[in-house]
């Protein structure tokens, strides 16, 4: 997979932060050497976060994200302030710009950096505009806010987004950052050296035309980095490819919307999962979820269940959220349950009013992020599953399917 190729969720978050024209998107074009982010003098000029995935040398793949300014006003203003903030979910390295002539009132600076250290996420704190002050100190300036801001001088950098002063330096900086890049295996820590892998992809109208979905395409790199042998089929061909194959497959995985077809054509003898439930133990808590699609035995007439995806995307008229999910929730339990849907970056900060939450696998969101959904559930005392976990629940074959390896 080349460094352009590399999805989203397993990019390095630098997420920056700061107040109305404090310079933030001229930082960013001015580190990226390209024009990403709208300029302008005009206060708030930035209204929603905006994400720009690229490469940043020598730290590697990242995304980069520009936020509303911190002191935004108003009813729309404090929106914006919110959506800024809550990009702090998803941010593995954070980047606090402080214009270096607003530097004698950093209340709301404090205030973010109090929560960045409170995830024990790395950041940096960039005076921009240093130009802007004449025969400017630089190491005075950045001392000053050093000590207004708690943290130590190394922890402050001064630049000029206009004159690329400091630009080259902070580059280098931030890529020497404690950012955590933990690398996680998906599959291939299940696998050996010449293991067959047989991967069930559904071909339907929700199919994408002339591609793989990512988490397959995820799985078939991380079989291959394992030296194994990944053999990819359609369930109505399924049948046909295991009887052609001279060994025993290693381990099946399917999409988990034929979870029922699959598993009864496949031997008790062949561990079976599924895209979805790799994904839940890649990204989250597999346990978590696991007892999450158990609490569908105590749903009751008018509960409330939060669908949630983590990306955005044009809902086919066989939906396995909107339509799919719901129908099969619905007829497991005989009740008449209440849904409510969210998608991409949206996701409630208080989940007391719903009696569960079935996520997607997640494979758009950073581990971060799903994290932070996961730890929601646990503090609103609601459980939380994904889509692969619920299916294979509601079959009956929730214990098959996550064999002991997997967790």
């Amino acid at each position: 997979m080349s460094m352009n190729s590399v999805p989203s969720g397993e990019r390095v978050h630098i997420g920056i932060f700061g107040r109305r024209n404090a310079g933030k998107s001229s930082l960013i074009n001015a580190v990226t050497g390209q024009k990403l982010a709208v300029v302008s003098d005009i206060r708030g000029t930035t209204t929603d976060p905006v994400k720009k995935a690229m490469e940043l040398l020598p730290l590697g793949p990242v995304v980069m994200i520009d936020t509303p300014g911190l002191d935004d006003e108003g009813e729309l203003g404090n929106e914006r302030v919110k959506k800024a903030r809550e990009i702090l979910r998803q941010t593995d390295l954070a980047l606090l710009v402080i214009a270096a002539d607003s530097i004698d009132d950093l209340k709301v600076e404090r205030d973010l950096l109090d929560e960045v250290r409170s995830r024990k996420m790395p950041f940096l704190a960039v005076v921009n505009k240093g130009d802007l002050i004449e025969d400017v100190d630089e190491k005075m300036l950045e001392n000053r806010v050093a000590e207004t801001l708690g943290v130590d001088g190394g922890q402050v950098l001064t630049v000029s987004s206009e004159s690329g002063s400091g630009i080259r330096e902070l580059k280098e900086t931030i890529a020497h950052l404690p950012v955590k890049t933990e690398e996680r295996p998906l599959i291939r820590d299940l696998l050996d050296t010449g293991d067959l892998l047989v991967l069930v992809v559904p071909i339907d109208s929700a199919a994408p035309r002339g591609r793989l979905i990512l988490p397959q395409q995820q799985v078939i790199r991380d079989a291959l980095d394992a030296g194994a042998v990944p053999v990819v089929t359609r369930e109505t061909e399924l049948t046909l490819a295991l009887s052609q194959l001279a060994v025993k497959p290693r381990m099946v995985i399917t999409d988990s919307q034929v979870f029922d077809r699959v598993a009864k054509e496949v031997p008790e003898e062949i561990p079976l999962t599924s895209f979805s439930i790799l994904m839940a133990r890649y990204k989250g808590d597999l346990k978590t979820q696991v007892e999450g699609a158990r609490a569908i035995e105590n749903l009751k007439d008018g509960d409330t269940v939060l669908i949630s995806e983590g990306c955005t995307h044009h809902r086919q008229c066989e939906d396995i959220g909107t339509v799919k999910m719901p129908a099969w929730i619905r007829k497991y339990t005989g009740k008449d349950i209440n849904f409510a849907f969210t998608s991409g970056g949206e996701f409630p900060e208080d989940l007391t009013g719903y009696a569960l939450v079935v996520h997607c696998g997640g494979c758009m969101l950073n581990s971060r992020e799903m994290g932070f959904r996961i730890a929601r559930g646990a503090a609103s005392g609601v459980p939380i599953t994904n889509y692969g976990v619920m299916i294979a629940y509601i079959h009956g074959i929730l214990d098959r399917v996550t064999f002991p390896m997997l967790y």
